[in-house]
């Protein structure tokens, strides 16, 4: 058994360290009329942090877990159950066709930037031409991030890198109600990926990477290729028993492979060819079925040209606007043909002599 390495994590926060943390949620003085309301409040998250309450509610497994007894966050097994009902729904054919059409981008009018970003432009290309294909469109907008009160996408904790088996489906590193880690929007997004017959991802490229609410779903979909459905095999979160688990052999489920895809990444300098090949070489090693070479597109949107006037120069350049249709197209034609069971048959059915 190989030995789980220890000396990397601080100290816990003093009791000062902590109060300064949490009252910097009340630096409003419309708060002050509450100071002691908010001090009343501060001490039950002190108790809380120092005694690691992550999931303050929990319930029994139950049966068809390896420890039936074992006490999961309520929290978790709620994600659980509708990511099992998701996956009921998209497995029966009778089931409309269902897109899930993600805006990459963090900007939006409702926040800082003040204006709406040329990705959701050419997101609303992709639903109309999806819709026109009757395609259920399910519309993500990650810029909601930057504009919404209180929602998040936490970081990946890199469970994985410890032992694949900590790693759960879904993830069980939020909400952490110790941590103040709560409002986690991957548990609603991990529902609406697995509803999904098709993924079709519109993103900007940001200083040659994608963009951070992307990057942040991206990473936290790592549980998605080879979680652990059981967090009772591992006692939660125990590092030591993962690694026994895995050390015994590990299957490396892909949870959401079968799915089609198409990728649109535009910028204005440079960037465009990197990002779209490492979305879509993720997406291919998750196990999902590119909609052809109509469906990869990667262009240049007002090239070296200013800031100020870049929706002008997508009004102009009618050749992206018509790609990016093509690209929702070339999905929606993926979709019937995979749901055919037609795409299937051209995919070899091999074993990878080096799962992970």
């Amino acid at each position: 058994m190989t030995d789980v390495r220890k000396g990397q994590a601080p100290d816990p926060l003093t009791r000062q360290q902590f109060s300064e943390r949490f009252r910097a949620f009340f630096v409003d003085p419309a708060f002050r009329a509450e100071d002691q309301s908010i001090e009343r409040l501060e001490a039950i998250a002190w108790d809380a942090y120092i005694e690691g309450r992550k999931a303050p509610l929990t319930q029994k497994a139950g049966p068809g877990y390896a420890d039936p007894e074992y006490e999961l966050s309520s929290e978790w097994v709620a994600t659980k159950t509708r990511i099992d009902a998701a996956q009921a729904r998209w497995s029966r054919p009778e089931t409309p066709s269902r897109v899930l059409l993600i805006c990459g981008s963090a900007r939006n009018d409702g926040t800082c930037p003040g204006e709406m970003s040329k990705t959701f432009r050419l997101t609303k290309i992709a639903r109309k031409a999806l819709e026109q294909e009757k395609m259920d469109v399910d519309l993500l907008d990650l810029s909601l991030l930057t504009s919404s009160y209180a929602l998040h996408i936490h970081p990946c904790k890199g469970c994985v890198s410890t032992a694949q088996p900590l790693c759960h489906w879904p993830c069980s590193c939020y909400p952490n109600h110790a941590l103040n880690q709560t409002h986690d929007w991957m548990a609603e997004i991990y529902e609406r990926w697995t509803a999904a017959h098709a993924v079709l991802i519109v993103t900007p490229v940001y200083w040659y990477q994608s963009p951070s609410p992307l990057k942040l779903m991206i990473d936290r979909l790592v549980c998605a290729d080879g979680g652990n459905p059981d967090p009772t095999s591992t006692g939660g979160k125990n590092p030591a028993k993962a690694k026994a688990v895995e050390e015994a052999g590990w299957d490396y489920p892909q949870h959401l492979a079968g799915r089609a895809y198409g990728v649109v990444v535009h910028g204005d300098v440079a960037g465009i060819e990197g990002t779209r090949r490492s979305l879509c070489d993720w997406l291919d090693w998750m196990g999902f079925i590119d909609a052809g070479a109509h469906a990869r597109l990667d262009r240049f949107i007002g090239y070296y040209e200013p800031y100020y006037n870049s929706h002008d120069a997508l009004d102009e350049d009618t050749g992206v606007q018509e790609e990016t249709r093509n690209v929702a197209l070339a999905v929606a034609h993926a979709v019937v043909a995979l749901r055919a069971g037609q795409l299937q048959a051209v995919q070899p059915r091999l074993e990878r002599p080096r799962p992970k």
